[in-house]
């Protein structure tokens, strides 16, 4: 509101003051110039009558001359006062209307409209800094799941985008530089509903920028930070930033996860799937034998270092060796070729016909189809690894038929979309690294059995008054409520909802699928999947004190008053009979 009254006065100061000096002339002469009233005596017209005239004469309303009619003397300062004032106004209005019209006063009106809606949001809310292919991907995701969303991004057109949008819910956006913390204030950093900042721009400094200040102004708001660089993360990480996504390290290590244990790959890439999702397929990415890595940036390097890792041979194929630090890695000359391994004397060089692996994961799609195409021409059997670039070249990526398809933005608005929605599945991922395969495939094949055809819906529960009323309730009274009990169908009491327990927090302490017949305590967090449906009937239970009371004992008892009555008459009824 301030930048808009200074840009109106500012703008306008000039008109206001020449308008002003026109309409103390005008009224100062009629004051002056004498008159003569209806017999003839002189007479000279106030102050006020003055400058009621010339109003009404500026305006080219004309009332007529009061009080008496006008002396020639008069009528000609009238004439000269009618056509300043009107010449005075013109030139007001159109100043007013290029003020209007001026894009920096859009701009503050359209923040200061953007301010007061943030300021009177009445729901948590999560601030999403970049609205590009990984924003906007994220933006879907979590209005899908009915989570609100504020955007801020740099480009106009971006911002336009979002109100076209065919979006759940209305994600208020602002045309700023999120790096500006007077943006990030305006997007409502320091409202005490804020639940988090999002910081996905394609720059690793404003991202850094984005992340300071956020734990300057808000430290306990969390704080997710997109970063492309070593580097950067350790700076984000030395003052508290939650969580840091690397595309490229978080890619590399699914790869990695698929190599050893391909059962819990594909569970997490099913828990970790967009709602109405189809169920992928297992991979089995050859872990012996030769690999071609295609590119030695940032992503050809995490892969690398992965496929080392395990063990697995390499050659990596690089056009510019010298800008991608190739030369100063110190590898040996058989373990790198140099060319981009779009052509095939490149690829036969480096043994493509003994390969059983290629990654195209260069920063140009054209050349990472180029390279896949020439490269099965040689060798049809080989695993295929496609980094897609562009959100536009989708259709060409499904095309080429890879094995997996490595999109940054995708990775990273999913990893982000489970940090805010499900915190604990990034738990149970970490403590189910410690088992077997076997535990794993297992559990996909209980998975399977309850959805289907479908990735399962997975969320959290919390035994608070908030989110597990009859829940809490029953416990605080003493009463034993066990996971058994939520996993019933609260419309039928014989059967039992399609849902897995998958973690179980409880006073500090973590269980992985937790037994079902003990007792829930205040306080515990849970994780569960299983069909929407089962989710919906599960919250009946946990917030619904008759649903629980008819799963805890049986009886459906009447819930209103009048129910309530007419079955104590049928009661009584039926003991007067008998």
């Amino acid at each position: 509101m301030e930048n808009i009254i200074f840009l109106i006065f500012r703008r306008m100061r000039q008109p206001l003051l020449t308008l002003t000096m026109t309409y103390a002339i005008a009224v100062l002469g009629l004051v002056l110039i004498p008159g003569q009233d209806a017999d003839g005596n002189p007479w000279h017209m106030d102050f006020f009558h003055a400058f009621y005239f010339v109003s009404y004469t500026a305006t080219t309303i004309g009332f007529g001359e009061i009080p008496y009619p006008f002396t020639g003397a008069q009528r000609m300062w009238v004439i000269f006062s009618l056509y300043a004032t009107v010449i005075v106004w013109i030139y007001s209005i159109g100043t007013l209307l290029a003020l209007i019209q001026d894009k920096t006063f859009q701009e503050a009106i359209t923040e200061g409209r953007f301010a007061r809606r943030i300021r009177h949001m009445r729901e948590p809310f999560y601030i999403v800094c970049g609205y590009g292919e990984t924003g906007s991907a994220l933006v879907h995701a979590l209005t899908e799941r009915n989570q609100n969303v504020v955007v801020i991004d740099i480009d106009p057109s971006r911002v336009s985008v979002l109100q076209l949008e065919n979006l759940r819910q209305y994600v208020p956006g602002l045309h700023g530089d999120a790096a500006r913390p007077v943006h990030l204030l305006e997007a409502g950093l320091e409202h005490p509903l804020c639940r988090g900042i999002v910081a996905v721009t394609n720059f690793n400094e404003v991202n850094l920028k984005i992340a300071i200040t956020s734990k300057l102004l808000n430290a306990p708001v969390k704080v997710i930070c997109r970063a492309d660089s070593h580097e950067v993360e350790a700076n984000m990480a030395s003052f508290g930033t939650n969580y840091i996504i690397d595309p490229f390290d978080t890619f590399a290590k699914h790869l990695a996860t698929a190599l050893q244990s391909p059962g819990l790959h594909l569970l997490h890439r099913w828990l970790t799937g967009i709602r109405y999702q189809p169920l992928s397929n297992p991979i089995y990415p050859p872990n012996k034998g030769l690999w071609i890595v295609c590119g030695y940036g940032r992503f050809g390097k995490a892969i690398h270092k992965r496929l080392r890792d395990e063990g697995i041979d390499t050659v990596i194929v690089e056009a510019t060796p010298d800008e991608t630090g190739l030369i100063e890695a110190g590898l040996p000359e058989e373990q790198w070729v140099l060319g981009w391994g779009t052509e095939a004397v490149t690829l036969e060089e480096a043994g493509i016909g003994n390969a059983v692996g290629l990654v195209a994961g260069t920063d140009n799609d054209s050349n990472n189809l180029s390279i896949i195409m020439t490269a099965k021409e040689l060798n049809p059997n080989l695993f295929v690894i496609a980094r897609q670039n562009n959100d536009d070249n989708e259709g060409l990526f499904n095309a080429i038929d890879a094995d997996i398809v490595m999109h940054p933005s995708s990775i990273i608005a999913n990893k982000i979309r489970v940090l805010l929605g499900t915190p604990l599945l990034y738990e149970f991922v970490s403590l189910a690294m410690y088992e077997t395969d076997g535990w794993a495939c297992e559990l996909v094949s209980r998975v399977s059995a309850i959805v289907h055809d479908q990735v399962p819906e997975v969320w959290e529960i919390s035994i608070d008054e908030q989110n597990a009323y009859a829940v809490n309730e029953m416990v605080l009274k003493g009463g034993k409520v066990t996971l058994a009990h939520l996993l019933t169908d609260p419309q039928q009491r014989d059967k039992r909802i399609e849902a897995i327990p998958l973690l179980r927090l409880t006073e500090g302490s973590r269980e992985l699928l937790p037994a079902e017949d003990d007792s829930l305590k205040r306080g515990d967090r849970l994780l569960m999947c299983g069909r929407l449906s089962s989710r919906y009937r599960m919250e009946w239970t946990l917030q619904n004190e008759h649903a629980l009371s008819y799963i805890l004992t049986g009886q459906n008892k009447p819930r209103g008053w009048v129910w309530q009555l007419l079955s104590k008459k049928k009661t009584n009824g039926a003991s007067g009979t008998a």
